[in-house]
């Protein structure tokens, strides 16, 4: 069967990660492909053609950065985006991260008659308008092409929710989401590599951790006032200031002497950090299923979470805390954190059952693109 990927994917597949949804295609273009399948994948991103040692093929829009700005979205990179996506006359096309120009790859599909599956990245793909104008265009730097994408996207992308031979959602929640609007769905937790998950020997559990953009969207208010209150508590926080929300309280925290700012790391570094925690601490409002908390089970953490319980995993599972909103109670929970053996056995078995990258679920994944 051959499957055709759309998106910013092949720096993901080169080791240089852009974000958490870009990493998932990575890894399922990788496992389609171990599955026997021909994948190829169109990419903006990219200058030349590749493969990947996995037989992924990469492959470049020509003209994409031809013609005059503006109106060249209209004259050259919608239609030689369409035109790459028919050529290819795949048996299945797979979009994830919600983007207007999935339309171009869904009509690129119903043209040569194949399938068009859409992954959610986000529990927001499938909420109200007034919650992604809250959490996420409220708080995104704006630009021109911030506002044409962000609201042709309120047009096109529940469009193709409902349009999709199939969506496939990251947890419980999401699939009863999307069930209640009696759209065909399955469930496929995230991938993650459990061979690059190397723990480090004699971990101390000194600091609690943050890792992930420092912005608005993510809650940096929320995590510095929870840094504020906790003077006797120790923190690490990995990642960048993403926008003038960010900045304004990195530099803030440069002031706090319990508080270390790492900066960009690289995913093995932030590793060895996570797994050296007390838990990793998340204060993000809105999520879909965070990598990094997938990361921080795998390496036997706890994930102390203000908001976000990715369908209730973290509580039914007991992985950790989740303070609801609260931020005294969050704080009242780091207060009890208690790193055991039994704990971390528990916390990787479950990403052993649930997440890993391996034959099993390699199978299952590859059974949900052939059952269409």
């Amino acid at each position: 069967m051959k499957i055709c990927i759309w998106g910013n994917v092949g720096e993901a597949l080169k080791g240089n990660t852009k974000g958490g949804g870009e990493l998932q295609m990575a890894l399922i273009a990788k496992a389609l492909a171990k599955a026997g399948n021909e994948v190829v994948i169109i990419d903006f991103s990219i200058q030349e053609d590749f493969i990947t040692s996995d037989g992924v093929r990469v492959l470049k829009i020509n003209g994409w950065n031809e013609g005059i700005r503006i109106i060249r979205t209209f004259t050259h990179r919608l239609p030689n985006l369409y035109r790459s996506l028919k050529n290819q006359n795949a048996d299945v096309y797979y979009c994830r991260i919600r983007d207007s120009r999935q339309i171009v790859a869904y009509w690129a599909a119903r043209k040569i008659k194949a399938k068009f599956i859409l992954g959610l990245a986000s529990d927001l793909d499938t909420l109200g308008f007034m919650k992604r104008l809250k959490y996420d265009y409220l708080v995104k730097v704006r630009d021109l092409w911030w506002f044409f994408n962000g609201a042709l996207t309120e047009i096109v992308y529940p469009f193709l929710v409902r349009k999709s031979d199939l969506v496939i959602v990251q947890h419980e929640g999401q699939k009863k989401m999307v069930q209640n609007k009696c759209i065909k769905s399955e469930l496929f937790a995230n991938f993650i590599n459990i061979d690059k998950i190397v723990v480090p020997a004699n971990v101390t559990h000194k600091d609690f951790i943050f890792v992930g953009w420092l912005d608005k969207r993510k809650g940096v208010v929320e995590l510095y006032e929870l840094i504020k209150k906790s003077p006797n508590h120790s923190f690490k926080i990995i990642g960048p200031p993403r926008d003038k929300t960010g900045h304004l309280y990195y530099e803030k925290l440069k002031s706090f002497k319990n508080v270390s700012l790492l900066g960009k790391l690289s995913h093995s570094e932030t590793i060895k950090h996570v797994a050296n925690s007390k838990a990793l601490i998340s204060t993000s409002p809105m999520e879909g299923f965070p990598n990094v908390f997938i990361e921080a089970w795998a390496c036997g953490i706890p994930v102390l979470s203000l908001y976000a319980d990715p369908g209730n995993v973290i509580d039914h599972e007991e992985l950790g805390g989740i303070a609801k909103g609260n931020i005294d109670s969050l704080i009242n929970m780091m207060g009890q954190i208690k790193n055991t053996h039994e704990f971390s056995f528990k916390a990787k078995a479950y990403v052993e059952r649930n997440h890993a990258f391996n034959a099993t679920r390699i199978a299952e994944l590859d059974q949900l693109f052939k059952e269409l």
